[in-house]
């Protein structure tokens, strides 16, 4: 754990959950109120007491999050889910049962009791059971295993989500309101959770808000039905916003045979041109080779984004990855990466 200030650094890695020392440390300073940033399986997130409206306040602040855009409450395993939600219907306790801990988030009926201010002042509650040996360790510490953080990703909002500690670090610097960082190496999965919606199960079925690693079919082989596509009324969640996960530097994506003629043409207009492909593609410019398989590609893309995000290219092309659905989750996160930047390659091919 490294905590703000100077202090010397306790790393905790995957291979370390048990540092009960730095554990210990960091649910006390959870539990008095303090901003903790911690690993989990899909991404690090900046954690706060989620009972506490002023904890979450300050994870709102330290982000730059808008108030309206809910978080996601972390138990621990066994929790009782029927302390955070009014209603948990039964669909809700399979999927609980054959996903939890992992990167999966129920969205349900908040209880009247759990401050607004995790949900964006809707009457929904995004919870869910991380996998992480360090995420676990820290939620079986903090109030005895019978609390719950809020933790969105650990990095300004909309910016592209940290999978190590050093992306943390990174992103905040010496930011007054994170009181510590827990190091629990890289994320395995590398993309934020699946997201379905059971909170209107009578009149819209379940919804998946958002695709991850937990695919829409394992969902419906668990429930017995295939859950829907976000619709005007659905809950927000995190993540969900058209623009979102992106660097600095501007993302284009461009299908597999577009690509080394568009490429050519840039480098030749003297564009320097950053690239993440899973083909062999040549070119002069800083580059990333991900694996041609969405696992793979999942745990390595946030870190090629911010490796290039700092190579100071005018432009991080994308290699278009296939649209089956085992690559869902990847899909979706570059088309929001790359939504602030529509129509930047048309224009650099113009000048």
């Amino acid at each position: 754990m490294q905590q703000q200030g100077g202090d010397a650094a306790v790393n905790v890695t995957a291979n370390a959950a048990a540092d009960a020392a730095a554990i210990s440390a960091a649910a006390a300073l959870l539990e008095a109120g303090r901003l903790v940033a911690f690993p989990t399986e899909t991404v690090y997130g900046l954690g706060a007491d989620a009972e506490n409206p002023q904890a979450v306040a300050a994870i709102y602040a330290a982000k730059g999050r808008p108030q309206d855009h809910p978080v996601i409450v972390h138990v621990a395993p066994g929790a009782d889910l029927d302390y955070w939600v009014s209603d948990v219907p039964e669909a809700a306790r399979k999927l609980a049962a054959a996903f939890w801990p992992g990167p999966l988030t129920l969205i349900l009926k908040r209880a009247s009791h759990i401050p607004d201010a995790v949900s964006g002042g809707q009457d929904t509650v995004g919870v869910r059971c991380p996998s992480h040996p360090v995420a676990i360790a820290l939620l079986r510490a903090f109030k005895g295993g019978k609390g719950g953080l809020a933790a969105p990703s650990a990095n300004k909002f909309g910016n592209v989500s940290p999978t190590t500690a050093q992306h943390v670090r990174d992103e905040f610097g010496a930011e007054p309101l994170l009181a510590a960082v827990l190091d629990g190496g890289p994320s395995e999965v590398g993309i934020e959770s699946t997201i379905v919606d059971l909170s209107r199960l009578a009149t819209h079925g379940p919804v998946l808000l958002r695709p991850g690693h937990i695919s829409a079919q394992q969902i419906a082989d668990v429930i017995g039905q295939m859950p829907g596509l976000p619709d005007q009324s659905a809950p927000r969640a995190s993540g969900t916003l058209e623009s979102h996960y992106a660097p600095h530097t501007p993302v284009a994506m461009l299908a597999p045979g577009q690509l080394p003629a568009t490429l050519a043409q840039l480098e030749a207009l003297g564009r320097k041109v950053a690239l993440i492909a899973y083909s062999a593609i040549t070119g002069a410019g800083p580059r990333v080779r991900l694996p041609d398989e969405p696992v793979g590609y999942a745990y390595g893309l946030y870190a090629a984004l911010r490796e290039l995000d700092q190579s100071g290219a005018d432009l991080i092309l994308v290699e278009a990855p296939p649209h089956a659905l085992p690559w869902l989750g990847v899909n979706d996160r570059l088309r929001r990466a790359a939504f602030g930047s529509s129509g930047i390659v048309e224009r650099f091919l113009r000048a």
